[in-house]
């Protein structure tokens, strides 16, 4: 099992660009299901959890290339022969439930599997049911898996209990091929939400309301093929700002949209870290101790849950005292021990850690939790003394392409190591 070995104190200076993102990558793979045409990706990262969807696709019988290092994958469903999303695979990525509106939808049928348990909360599923089953679908819970059937979905008024971003990609993907009117209200509003909704706009979708709570969607009797780029990865631009934040140094992200991150990039303005902009393009620059910064977690456009583990890496070295309040998953702050295991002062209170930031961090063996635990653990590495061992990075593999290699990049002292050589 491969570790991350970081050598700490080191500023970074340099250029990073930034890959696709991983959740608008999963859902868009997925939506390939709903035609029998060729559909061709561009900026596809290149991370575990995108070869698990390409291996379940494959399974079902789509028609799945990539090329090697290119970002490209071509995807072809005109041969589907298997309706069915196993255990073995479903287990190990909970978004393989994306599969389960698109199956419906055009096949009139799936069998997918319970996700089951996640490490940061619950994350249940209902939400995607109860709205396929108002589309008339018949679903059923047997042995682990949920089996949906119908006809042919019917448009309808949806209003879930909770904004979901898996649930509104995937009762969106049902709607686009669904009989009438599909209204989707308390809808998610992510960035990756409006990425695959212009995908299937490409593809000959009807939908209004892109990029706001409420999408409204007019059946089609089919969709054909088209071509697409993924939108940037926030999260990863978001983690390797707050790297040099933490770090220090002047390092220029590329391929990136800065609009889609202004939650973040206000609190790394508040804790003194200077940030330029431009259209696809942001410059970092820190050259001091930060000040600590409160936040609390929300639904977009607010501060993302899947930043908070990055930022309090940041607010454990910065100057102050701050309260970070999760409001999204019930248990994402497992990174604290971990953090504490490095010099940290954090303490949990609920759904609040409250943060004594340290004038350093030093060096030690942590295991990653999860994908942005495994992140806030590389950031803390890099600013603490002597030598951090991050073991489990396969959490990390999951969602960022290759972050060793683009921290080495710029001046860091990050490397691979296998568990034998660790």
């Amino acid at each position: 099992m491969d570790k991350l070995v970081i050598e700490g104190g080191r500023q970074l200076a340099g250029e990073i660009k930034v890959s696709g993102a991983k959740n608008a990558a999963l859902p868009i793979l997925c939506a390939s299901l709903l035609s029998a045409d060729p559909v061709q990706l561009a900026n596809v990262p290149d991370l575990q959890d995108v070869r698990t969807t390409l291996k379940l696709l494959r399974q079902m019988g789509v028609q799945a290339e990539t090329v090697e290092g290119a970002g490209k994958v071509m995807l072809d469903a005109s041969k589907v022969n298997n309706l069915v999303a196993p255990y073995e695979l479903v287990k190990t990525m909970r978004a393989s439930i994306l599969v389960l509106g698109p199956l419906v939808a055009r096949f009139g049928e799936a069998k997918v599997s319970l996700p089951g348990g996640c490490a940061i909360g619950a994350r249940p599923v209902d939400q995607h049911i109860k709205g396929l089953q108002a589309m008339g679908a018949e679903i059923s819970i047997e042995h682990g898996f949920i089996e949906a059937r119908a006809k042919r979905l019917k448009g309808t008024r949806i209003i879930t209990d909770m904004i979901t971003v898996t649930g509104t990609e995937n009762l969106l993907m049902a709607a686009v091929l669904a009989e009438g009117e599909t209204v989707l209200e308390n809808a998610a509003r992510e960035p990756e939400v409006g990425d695959l909704a212009h995908l299937l706009v490409a593809m000959g979708a009807k939908i209004d309301g892109i990029g706001t709570d409420r999408l409204v969607i007019q059946g089609v009797d089919k969709l054909h093929g088209a071509e697409h780029t993924v939108v940037p990865d926030r999260i990863e631009t978001g983690t390797f700002l707050c790297a040099v934040a933490a770090a220090g140094g002047d390092v220029t992200l590329r391929h990136t949209r800065p609009q889609t991150l202004e939650a973040v990039i206000d609190k790394l303005r508040e804790a003194g870290v200077t940030i330029d902009e431009g259209d696809d393009w942001l410059r970092v620059r820190m050259n001091r101790r930060a000040s600590a910064v409160s936040f609390r977690t929300s639904e977009y456009p607010a501060f993302p849950t899947d930043m908070q583990a990055q930022f309090m890496a940041l607010n454990a070295v910065a100057d102050g005292p701050s309260r970070v309040v999760e409001t999204i998953f019930e248990n994402r702050f497992m990174h604290v021990q971990e953090l504490n295991r490095l010099g940290a002062n954090v303490t949990i209170d609920g759904n609040t850690a409250l943060v004594n930031g340290v004038a350093k961090l030093s060096g030690a063996k942590v295991m990653a939790t999860d994908l942005r635990a495994s992140a806030s653990l590389v950031i803390a590495g890099l600013c603490a003394e002597g030598e951090t061992l991050i073991d489990r990075i396969y959490h990390l593999d999951r969602g960022y392409d290759r972050m060793e290699v683009k921290l080495t990049a710029v001046g860091a002292n990050v490397r691979r190591v296998s568990g034998k050589q660790a």
